[in-house]
């Protein structure tokens, strides 16, 4: 099997959420994806099985994107939050096992956003519980038959994890053969000083991938240097998705939390249209 083509639903929308599911899963399966990134914000605004049968309809290959703020912090001083996480984590657990993937994907080892120069002891005193709580989160997915792919972000959205060689190193330490990772060409434009070897590094334990331009924006219509990408995908015979990854203005909530001042593209569809004619055309 070839690489897969997606985009996330917070292309257009946020949170997820019954009201647009029939829409816009209509309208991202005209478009020619094979697939479809649903961020789970909150397991509460939607009926996972009235979205599977959404999927079948539309015949798009879910991935599930879970979110990680505040509330959702694995290295939070206060153990209330970690029991807070690993509780929406399960509950994205049961989700992706009534859609039928094998993993869930995210920054899950802290908070996003969560940003600060730091002691070295406390940097791994934040570290070390990182991975004891990762290890739990693994033993829970193992019980239900998942995996966790791990997300490195960049400095301005994390001080924990930030390149390949971070996750690849947590991943090590967890130790556990649930641990895999996802990387997002967005922080590995700002992180890596070599994408093609970046991917290389994650080798086997990549499960999947997000993309958009250097500046969020549509692929190839910026200066990320794609054949680094595809040359790696090569090297690693990647098999799993390639999900375009933005965001849209109009939900200002989201907009806010990512920085997103003004469009990236003339529309969302648009971007959407071009982004995944590039990608098909790159892979050729």
């Amino acid at each position: 099997m070839s690489i897969q083509f997606g985009v996330s639903t917070w292309v257009w929308t946020s949170p997820f959420n019954d009201a647009i599911t029939e829409s816009l899963f209509e309208k991202i399966s005209s478009i020619g994806f094979d697939a479809v990134e649903i961020a789970v914000e909150d397991p509460g605004t939607f009926d996972p099985v009235k979205v599977k049968a959404a999927l079948k309809k539309y015949n798009l290959k879910p991935v599930l994107c879970a979110a990680f703020g505040p509330t959702r912090d694995l290295t939070h001083e206060d153990p209330a939050v970690h029991e807070n996480c690993f509780r929406y984590i399960n509950a994205c657990f049961d989700i992706a096992n009534i859609w039928e993937v094998d993993f869930v994907a995210g920054p899950m080892y802290s908070a996003v956003g969560k940003a600060r120069l730091l002691p070295p002891e406390k940097r791994k005193a934040e570290w070390d519980l990182a991975v004891k709580n990762l290890r739990h989160v693994c033993k829970m997915a193992e019980a239900k038959g998942q995996q966790i792919a791990l997300e490195p972000l960049n400095r301005f959205e994390s001080d924990l994890v930030n390149t390949v060689k971070d996750v690849s190193r947590l991943v090590d330490e967890i130790g556990h053969p649930a641990a895999k990772i996802m990387l997002d060409g967005f922080h590995m434009n700002i992180e890596e000083p070599d994408i093609e070897e970046a991917i290389v590094t994650a080798g086997d334990r990549l499960i999947h991938m997000q993309v958009s331009e250097n500046f969020r924006g549509t692929p190839g219509k910026g200066q990320t240097n794609w054949n680094a990408y595809r040359k790696g995908w090569e090297r690693i015979g990647y098999k799993g998705v390639v999900s375009i990854e933005s965001f849209t203005t109009d939900n200002k909530e989201l907009a806010g939390a990512v920085c997103f001042w003004t469009p990236k593209a003339e529309s969302q569809d648009k971007l959407a249209v071009d982004g995944l004619a590039f990608l098909k055309n790159l892979m050729q």
